[in-house]
C-alpha cells in the first residue's frame, strides 16, 4: 500500500497543476481583445506536463473568405419534361454571374426556355456543350460562391498596358491571323441568334462565332448569314486593310490551315482547292452520318408511335369559299379604317377556328378525350373549353400551340391570339403554356401546297382537321332565268377539308354530321354570325 501511495500523490499533484494552468490560460484569453493583433493560444510545453500561453501562433481573423462550389441543376420546367437540348450558353467558365442573370437557353419538345441563375458567384464549369441533351435534375453548371468576388476579380485583371500590347499584333502578322471571333464584341460576350438563323447556319456549315451581327447588341440576322455565305466574310471586313493584304499574299489560293476556316468542316479529309471558301463549302460532297433526333422530333416520334394504336376514320369534303371571301373582304376593309384594332387584317384561319368551335358545341364528343389508363374501364372526358390547336411550321419543327377558350372569343380576338402565336413561333419562343391543354387541332397545310390530306391524331384528342390549298375550279350552278331553271358552269373557290377521328369512340355518322355543319357555317357566314355568342 505504501508503494502505491507515492504514485497516486504525484498523479493528484499533476492533475491539480494542469487544472491551474488551464484556468490561468483561459483567464488570459478572456482578458484579451477577441481580434488582437497578437492573440494568445494554449499550447503544450516543450517539457513537462503543464500548459502555457503563447502569442506567436496563428490568431483570429476579422473576416474569412469562404468559398463554396454549387452544382446548379436543371430544374423541372413542367409538362413531364425529362430532358432538354442546350441551344446556347450565355456564360463561360470564369464569368461572374448574379441572381437572375441568364445562364443558358434550352429547348424541350414543348418550348424554348431561358435558364437564369439563382446565385451570385463565378462560373467554374459547364457540364454540357451546345446542342447536348441535358437531363432534368442533373447539374448543368458549377458556380463558386465567394464573398470576396471583387478582390478576386481585381487580382485577376491584367495590367492595361499588357492588354494593349497583347491585343496589338504586328502588322506583318495580320494576314496570318485566323478569322476574327466576333463573340467578344457582342453584349455579354454571347452569340445572339434566333433558331431560324441557327438553322440556316447549320445548313451551310457555318460557325456563328465568325459572323458579325448587325442587329442590336450584336444579334446575328438572317441577312448576316446570307452575306457571309456569299462573301465568306463579315460586312465590315470585306474592304478592311487586313483583307487586302491577305488577298495580295495568297491571291488565287486558299489558306492551307483548315482549322482557321469559319465553316464547320463536314469532311476533314477533303483537300484544299483553288476556289473561295463559300464555293468550296457548297461543292463539298457529303458523307453518310448519324444524327440524334431534336427534342421536337423525339416528341413527334413518341406521339406518332402512340397514334399507331388508334384506328382512324377519315372523311373529306369540298367547301365553297366565295361567300366567306366576300365577307372577309368587308371585314378587312372595316379594320383598315379603324386605328385601334389589335389586328388590321383577318386571314381565313380565324374563320376556320371559330366555325370549328361552333360545330363542337353541337357535337361535344369530338372535343372529348379517351381515358384508358388500364386501372379502370375506358371512359370519355368531355372538356368544356375549346382549346383549338393550330399546327405551325416553325424553324425548330412542327409545333401545335392552341387558342384558349375559342368558344368565348370573337373573330378579332382569335386573330390577335393567332398573330401572337405566329410571331412567337418565328422567334422560337412558344411557351409550354401555349402548347398544353389542346382539345382539337386544325392544320392549314394548303399554305405550302397539297389538296387531299390524311391528318394523324394525337392520343389526347379524338378529332383533327386539315385543309389543302384553295383552288378556283369550275362547278355547276343552278340559276332561274325568266322562271326557267337552268344550269351553268361557273368558277368557284374550292377548299378540301380532310378530317380524321378516333374510330374507337366516334362513328362515321357523327363525323359526317360535324363536317356537314362545319361546311354550312363556312359557306354561309351569316349562319356563323347568327350562332356567335
Amino acid at each position: 500500500m505504501l508503494a502505491l501511495r507515492a504514485p497516486v500523490q504525484r498523479a493528484v499533484r499533476t492533475t491539480a497543476t494542469r487544472a491551474q494552468q488551464i484556468e490561468r490560460s483561459l483567464w488570459l484569453l478572456s482578458s484579451r481583445p477577441l481580434y488582437s493583433s497578437a492573440p494568445l493560444a494554449v499550447v503544450p510545453k516543450s517539457r513537462g506536463t503543464g500548459f502555457q500561453a503563447r502569442s506567436e501562433l496563428r490568431g483570429f481573423h476579422a473576416t474569412t473568405a469562404t468559398s463554396k462550389i454549387v452544382a446548379y441543376k436543371l430544374a423541372d420546367i413542367g409538362e413531364g419534361i425529362t430532358e432538354c437540348e442546350i441551344i446556347q450558353w450565355f456564360v463561360k467558365p470564369g464569368d461572374k454571374v448574379s441572381q437572375f442573370d441568364k445562364i443558358c437557353e434550352v429547348a424541350s419538345d414543348k418550348a424554348t426556355v431561358e435558364i437564369t441563375s439563382r446565385y451570385d458567384g463565378i462560373v467554374k464549369k459547364l457540364h454540357y456543350n451546345d446542342n447536348d441533351i441535358a437531363l432534368v435534375g442533373k447539374p448543368i453548371v458549377d458556380i463558386e460562391l465567394d464573398e470576396q468576388l471583387a478582390d478576386a476579380e481585381a487580382a485577376q485583371t491584367p495590367d492595361a498596358t499588357t492588354q494593349a500590347t497583347a491585343s496589338s499584333p504586328a502588322p506583318e502578322a495580320i494576314a496570318d491571323q485566323p478569322p476574327r471571333d466576333f463573340t467578344s464584341d457582342r453584349t455579354n460576350d454571347v452569340i445572339y441568334a434566333t433558331p431560324a438563323v441557327r438553322r440556316i447556319a447549320r445548313e451551310h456549315s457555318i460557325d456563328l462565332r465568325y459572323v458579325e451581327g448587325t442587329g442590336k447588341g450584336g444579334r446575328i440576322l438572317k441577312e448576316d448569314v446570307h452575306r457571309f455565305v456569299e462573301h465568306g466574310e463579315s460586312p465590315l471586313a470585306l474592304h478592311s486593310p487586313a483583307k487586302v493584304a491577305a488577298a495580295s499574299t495568297i491571291e488565287g489560293s486558299v489558306a492551307s490551315d483548315e482549322l482557321r476556316s469559319p465553316f464547320i468542316q463536314a469532311n476533314t479529309g477533303a483537300t484544299a482547292s483553288n476556289v473561295s471558301l463559300a464555293s468550296a463549302s457548297a461543292m463539298v460532297t457529303g458523307e453518310d452520318h448519324a444524327a440524334s433526333l431534336s427534342p421536337i422530333q423525339r416528341a413527334m416520334f413518341k406521339s406518332m408511335t402512340e397514334s399507331l394504336t388508334i384506328p382512324h376514320f377519315r372523311f373529306k369534303d369540298e367547301i365553297e369559299l366565295d361567300a366567306l371571301m366576300r365577307a372577309r373582304q368587308h371585314i378587312n376593309n372595316h379594320l383598315l379604317s379603324l386605328g385601334d384594332s389589335p389586328v388590321t387584317k383577318l386571314s381565313f384561319m380565324p374563320f376556320f377556328i371559330k366555325a370549328a368551335s361552333l360545330a363542337l358545341a353541337k357535337y361535344p364528343i369530338l372535343n372529348a378525350r379517351v381515358v384508358a389508363d388500364g386501372a379502370s374501364p375506358p371512359s370519355l372526358l368531355y372538356r368544356a373549353a375549346h382549346n383549338i390547336g393550330v399546327a405551325m411550321d416553325t424553324p425548330g419543327g412542327l409545333m401545335v400551340p392552341n387558342i384558349k377558350h375559342a368558344q368565348t372569343k370573337s373573330l378579332i380576338d382569335i386573330a390577335a391570339d393567332l398573330q401572337r402565336l405566329v410571331q412567337k413561333g418565328k422567334a422560337g419562343a412558344i411557351s409550354s403554356a401555349d402548347l398544353k391543354g389542346g382539345t382539337f387541332t386544325l392544320s392549314n397545310v394548303g399554305m405550302i401546297g397539297g389538296t387531299y390530306l390524311s391528318p394523324v391524331l394525337v392520343s389526347s384528342e379524338v378529332c383533327i382537321g386539315a385543309f389543302g390549298k384553295v383552288q378556283r375550279l369550275p362547278r355547276f350552278e343552278t340559276t332561274v332565268v325568266d322562271g326557267v331553271a337552268a344550269e351553268r358552269v361557273v368558277p368557284k373557290h374550292i377548299l378540301v377539308a380532310s378530317w380524321s377521328a378516333d374510330h374507337r369512340v366516334v362513328d362515321g355518322a357523327t363525323m359526317a354530321r360535324f363536317a356537314t355543319l362545319y361546311k354550312q357555317l363556312l359557306e354561309n357566314p351569316e349562319l356563323m354570325l347568327a350562332n356567335m355568342r
